[in-house]
């Protein structure tokens, strides 16, 4: 597999995983793993402000962000995701375009929070793919990043990598992503960690950061960037 491109073959499986994402979105958001995720993004972003979803999917989440009272803008790898997100919005209040977080379609500073759940894991160099971030986010701006953690089924898509196969899974743990966003000049303002039903309260309370984190199925950041 010497011609493996990370990007192509990302953007195929996701386009064939939206029909199966559709169908989960709601209740996700709604109910499961990311339902507190919107209301910790309003704790920190002012409203109104304008807010890329960058990997949104089939745009359940921004639709929530906008309903919230952000201006959004959607974005995704997969054309099969966004045309479901069109399909989710009658008008236009919500932008959403197909695009790779590697190379961002928008302008130096152009947005004032990010909100980004389960994308720099999938990526085949995060720290690329944060500089981008970093560079569309204006100065002092707020960026909220999902990492998934070892307890997270969708860890079994890197397994691969143990044959020496190539995979669009990349192993990065929230610790190690805490240390990239710090390396890169991103204050780390507040997080929480979203558990398995096995996982009681009292199991994790009173740990220390990175330890509670080895325990998530998802670590939720809010970074913001520092400097220019």
């Amino acid at each position: 597999m010497s011609s493996f491109n990370w990007n192509k073959e990302a953007e195929l499986q996701w386009d064939n995983r939206a029909q199966f994402w559709n169908d989960r979105s709601v209740n996700m958001w709604d109910n499961g793993s990311r339902k507190d995720i919107i209301p910790f993004v309003k704790k920190h972003m002012t409203k109104g402000s304008k807010v890329y979803d960058i990997g949104c999917g089939d745009g359940y989440g921004s639709y929530k962000l906008y309903n919230t009272g952000y201006d959004v803008v959607g974005m995704d790898l997969s054309s099969e995701m966004i045309t479901r997100a069109k399909e989710r919005i009658s008008g236009n209040e919500i932008s959403f375009i197909q695009g790779d977080v590697m190379n961002l379609p928008f302008e130096k500073e152009s947005c004032d929070g990010i909100m980004s759940i389960n994308v720099l894991e999938w990526t085949e160099v995060p720290a690329n793919a944060l500089k981008q971030l970093r560079r569309v986010l204006k100065k002092d701006g707020f960026l909220c990043v999902g990492i998934l953690g070892p307890t997270a089924g969708p860890r079994t898509h890197s397994y691969p990598r143990v044959y020496g196969e190539k995979a669009i899974a990349n192993t990065m743990m929230p610790w190690e992503f805490q240390k990239l966003a710090q390396e890169n000049n991103f204050t780390y303002i507040d997080g929480f960690g979203v558990y398995r039903d096995g996982i009681k309260a009292q199991n994790h309370e009173g740990l220390p950061i990175d330890l509670k984190q080895a325990l998530t199925f998802l670590w939720v950041f809010m970074l913001r960037k520092e400097g220019e």
